[in-house]
């Protein structure tokens, strides 16, 4: 249950990081239509999943729940999609990385593209 509090408070405050985070981006760096924020955001989680389990793969302990599953969970699920490919990845797991990437993106838009038609319908 404790953990379950954790990731509460981390994906809370991830999400509240991420609204400021990529907002400010996006009104700094104003780049034709392309979305900066969202970018910029995806990158800083990526890295930020990286030292943090970089760091509890040697100490284990109730922070991961706050941090990684909670803070990066809420500030971006791309930070989790990426270390998840790079496992796969340093596993030499190619065909499975190269399925796992484009059956997401491609599954991914179609469920944006289909969630549209449903809620115009």
């Amino acid at each position: 249950m404790r953990n379950l509090f954790y990731i509460f408070i981390g994906g809370g405050l991830g999400s509240v990081l991420r609204f400021l985070i990529s907002n400010y981006t996006q009104k700094l760096w104003n780049v034709n239509s392309f979305p900066m924020g969202t970018f910029v955001v995806n990158i800083i989680g990526c890295f930020l999943i990286g030292v943090l389990t970089s760091y509890f793969l040697k100490v284990d302990n109730y922070l991961k729940f706050l941090l990684i599953t909670g803070f990066c969970g809420g500030f971006t699920t791309f930070s989790t999609f990426s270390a998840e490919n790079f496992s796969l990845y340093e596993n030499d797991n190619y065909p499975i990385l190269l399925f796992y990437i484009l059956l997401s993106v491609m599954v991914g838009l179609g469920a944006v593209y289909l969630g549209l038609q449903v809620a115009k319908n």
